[in-house]
């Protein structure tokens, strides 16, 4: 029997993740992920600081000096860092064991992920290219969802208000002008778009083709697998970004087209006068019975979804769910199938956790068995999953 056969067995179908740390060259730390303060350059200072931790991901990061399986999941195998395996091969292996076969016959893969984003300062006015502009340089595009957790955010950051497209009065001209001039003046090309302040405990749908400038929040952010962007706002928080960052996932010939940069945005999408209405999500009930209560946090999309379960002080509960998911501890302390289970304090860089798990999908209908060891805290987990999950529709 194979390792990864024999550790997939050996947890009764559920796999415990190891931490995946992401840094980027822009902005600055939210320090709100629990990682050691010493540890927010420790994968080179020439790559910036760690601003994300990625979960359930087989994606590679697409940032200049990324590392071969950066951004890339790996399993826990018997609590020896130097043993881990790829999550990647893990879905490879055991494929439909894993991850069922609906997903198997329609992808050929896990095709999602999800992600803390931690920043101080909101983020660029940009943009994940739409579908149809994806296809023509062979990328896919990336669906993503927002969720503000209270758990992660003691601090909102200097601005927690996030820019979603442009405001309905705006005309393409207006916003073609000002790409014109991306590499001439400051285009503050936020002064087209509309805002909105954010709510913790409350998400956001984005589809890919929105641009968007997400605010200074510790963001959860299910999504699907792509790290595809164009950076529409040149300068952001006194940072200057280049020509490069606007033409990025173009065909070569296109590159120097204004026009053609622009076509990558769903205009229809981007100037909604009811945008709030069609992408903002509050949590919804899911299920609920003695010691627990879930709701749906990440719907309303045809790609992912994701629920928030609560299991209180001293219950032991079983959960089911249709699909394969990964899952997170955000708060509290238990046991987790046959696992321990944590929501971690603080955590070095290259230190094991037992708060990320993944889930196969025959376990997760059997049900999995939560025990929450504490006297007085919630137990409290994140879930995300693909689009074989039963997502609950918008309305």
């Amino acid at each position: 029997m194979s390792k990864i056969r024999e550790t997939f067995e050996k947890g009764g179908g559920i796999l415990q993740l190891t931490p995946t740390w992401v840094p980027r060259p822009f902005n600055r730390p939210g320090r709100r992920i629990r990682l050691h303060p010493d540890d927010y350059f420790a994968m080179g200072m020439d790559r910036g600081a760690i601003v994300e931790r990625w979960f359930s991901s087989i994606t590679h990061v697409e940032t200049a000096g990324a590392g071969p399986y950066e951004g890339m999941s790996f399993v826990n195998v018997d609590d020896d860092p130097e043993h881990v395996i790829l999550f990647r091969d893990f879905i490879d292996e055991l494929g439909a064991d894993l991850i069922g076969d609906e997903l198997m016959e329609k992808y050929g893969t896990w095709p999602m992920y999800s992600k803390f984003y931690d920043y101080q300062f909101p983020l660029f006015h940009h943009i994940h290219h739409s579908e149809e502009a994806c296809k023509k340089v062979g990328v896919l595009p990336k669906h993503e969802h927002y969720f503000f957790p209270k758990q992660y955010n003691n601090h909102l950051g200097d601005m927690p208000v996030s820019y979603f497209g442009f405001d309905p009065s705006v005309s393409k001209e207006e916003v073609i002008e000002r790409l014109k001039d991306f590499t001439v003046r400051d285009t503050r090309i936020t002064e087209l778009s509309r805002a909105f302040r954010i709510e913790l405990d409350t998400g956001w749908y984005t589809p890919a083709g929105v641009v968007h400038a997400p605010g200074s929040l510790c963001t959860y952010e299910p999504q699907w697998n792509s790290d595809v962007m164009a950076m529409w706002e040149n300068v952001v928080n006194g940072e200057v970004f280049t020509y490069d960052d606007l033409s990025g996932y173009l065909p070569e010939e296109d590159k120097n087209s204004i026009e053609k940069i622009f076509e990558v945005a769903d205009w229809e999408l981007n100037t909604a006068a009811d945008y709030r209405e069609r992408f903002f999500r509050r949590p919804k009930p899911e299920s609920e019975g003695p010691g627990f209560d879930q709701k749906w946090i990440v719907y309303g999309n045809d790609y992912v979804g994701g629920k928030e379960l609560t299991v209180y002080p001293g219950a032991t509960v079983t959960i089911k769910d249709p699909c394969a998911y990964g899952t997170l501890v955000i708060q509290g302390h238990g046991k987790f199938g046959c696992f321990d289970c944590e929501s971690p304090t603080l955590i070095h860089y290259g230190q094991l956790t037992c708060d990320e798990f993944f889930v196969s999908k025959d376990t997760a209908g059997k049900g999995v068995t939560i025990t929450n060891t504490s006297k007085y805290e919630p137990l409290v987990m994140l879930k995300h999953f693909g689009p074989d999950g039963n997502i609950l529709p918008a309305k």
